[in-house]
């Protein structure tokens, strides 16, 4: 079998699943997530050291992404059982208005179809086989065809075969999970580009989340691409915290940057103050904790490779210099911390500077005045986290750059570091574009289920007809915009 005949199997038989599934109850589909966690938690001790083989994270982060994966299926379940996220509203009949009567009208949320989701490479657990975009596709009705990611192709064939025996044993339809492991550019193309594909996730570079972007462009019925994709994540050292306690604030940021060996998509990237002793007083502090951290490897050798490759070429130049780096070389696969500064003007005039660059590195601007800051800030594109260190004060005094921050991410963080995800019903993990290629959305949190259905409305149907979250004894006591009224009671 040809890799084109291989893909085009594989979604006919997720269009035929996706023919039952979608009618599955609510109530069934939650136990099947539930099911699902249960599965995999079962098997942790098996899992957790075939993550650390392939993806060199150590055992306590890898402990806790399992830990997060399941606790996302159980969410999405709960959000299932509670059931008003389909946003059902019902407007009722008027059949004596006049001068035209109103015929009864009713909208729900639906899912879209079969939906394929690339798995990551810096959340093996959390934003792979098993993550949040999987789980969120289950949660909404469709079926779900992962293209595995080859920085851990063992512990992605490990997990799929946890969650096809789950789906099995839960009696949902076959080949509701699917799992694609061809490597290959063609073989993602195929599965963007296929009749059936009816959505795409996707968690990684700029440049493969706008390739899978043109090839669902080039389709004859185009499809929505979610790719969350380059941040750099700005963090603004206001004056008045700054000078509170300057040598705290450079532990707290040495640690958020070389975390995980700086391979989050919410790593603080660039970190932008106006000059001062205070600001001296963090640089070197910040020097000699970047000089602490030891070298660790990698996920693999291309983002090591691409992370040296961009260092290297951000270090070549004269007008960026060291402010900290390891005291410890680098070797094999190993990231090297790394922390560099600049001149306001100099930021402004090099694009390569507020590029990602994927690892433990960060770009500190030291800037002229407020006016240089807000013109940085309003240079950058968009992101998925934007951070203020600020007192009250701070807030009070430079409200034009706080409006510029909000503008510019999904999630706004004030006195606090970026890297960490809460997954909870409140999270954005999205942002402007390049930040992501629908700031409308999610990829994090129970709202991320918005990606995979579309509202549908119902005109004139008998009762009996209706799906139950529409009938007019809400039957699954849900909460309803009735006649422009929020109500859980039933209409009889």
């Amino acid at each position: 079998m040809t890799l084109e005949e291989n893909i085009d199997q594989i979604m006919v038989n997720a269009k035929n699943a996706f023919t039952i599934y979608k009618k599955s109850s609510k109530k069934d589909r939650a136990q099947f997530l539930e099911n699902l966690a249960d599965a995999l938690e079962s098997q942790r001790t098996e899992l957790v050291p075939l993550a650390m083989e392939e993806s060199h994270l150590p055992e306590g982060r890898l402990q806790g992404e399992l830990s997060r994966t399941t606790n996302q299926l159980k969410a999405f379940a709960a959000l299932l059982k509670e059931g008003s996220w389909v946003e059902a509203s019902i407007d009722q009949a008027k059949p004596d208005r006049k001068p035209l009567a109103k015929a009864d009208i009713r909208k729900m949320l639906q899912p879209v179809g079969p939906v394929v989701v690339f798995g990551a490479s810096n959340f093996p657990f959390a934003f792979s086989t098993a993550g949040g975009d999987s789980a969120s596709v289950l949660a909404s009705g469709s079926t779900l065809v992962i293209k595995a990611h080859p920085g851990h192709p063992k512990l992605s064939d490990k997990v799929f075969a946890i969650l096809d025996s789950a789906v099995i044993s839960s009696g949902m339809p076959e080949f509701t999970i699917q799992h694609v492991t061809d490597t290959s550019f063609d073989a993602g193309k195929l599965l963007v580009q296929h009749t059936v594909t009816a959505g795409v996730g996707f968690t990684g570079s700029q440049k493969g989340g706008l390739a899978l972007v043109e090839y669902a462009k080039a389709r004859k019925n185009p499809i929505p691409v979610f790719a969350e994709m380059g941040s750099i994540n700005p963090v603004v050292l206001f004056s008045d915290k700054l000078a509170q306690d300057p040598t705290a604030l450079a532990k707290q940021y040495a640690g958020s940057i070389t975390v995980g060996m700086g391979q989050f998509c919410t790593n603080p990237g660039l970190i932008l103050a106006v000059k001062s002793s205070s600001l001296d007083t963090f640089l070197a502090v910040l020097k000699d904790e970047i000089a602490k951290v030891l070298p660790q490897k990698m996920l693999h050798a291309g983002i090591q490779k691409a992370y040296n490759t961009g260092l290297n070429r951000i270090l070549e130049k004269s007008d960026v210099s060291i402010v900290g780096k390891a005291d410890t070389e680098a070797v094999d696969i190993e990231g090297y911390p790394t922390v560099v500064k600049t001149e306001g003007k100099t930021f402004l005039q090099k694009e390569y500077l507020q590029e990602e660059l994927f690892g433990p590195y960060s770009i500190v601007v030291e800037v002229e005045d407020l006016s240089e800051l807000e013109t940085i800030l309003a240079s950058l594109g968009g992101q998925l986290t934007t951070t203020l260190m600020a007192t009250e004060k701070d807030l009070a005094d430079y409200p034009n750059i706080i409006d510029l921050q909000t503008s510019l991410a999904g999630r706004v963080i004030i006195n606090d570091v970026p890297t960490g995800v809460e997954v909870c019903s409140s999270m954005i993990h999205g942002g402007p574009f390049p930040a992501t290629t629908d700031v409308r959305y999610t990829s994090v949190g129970t709202t991320a289920i918005k990606r995979w259905v579309r509202p549908i409305c119902y005109q004139g149907f008998p009762e009996n007809f209706l799906p139950d979250e529409l009938k007019a004894a809400n039957p699954l006591k849900i909460w309803r915009l009735v006649d422009d009224n929020w109500t859980n009671e039933s209409q009889n």
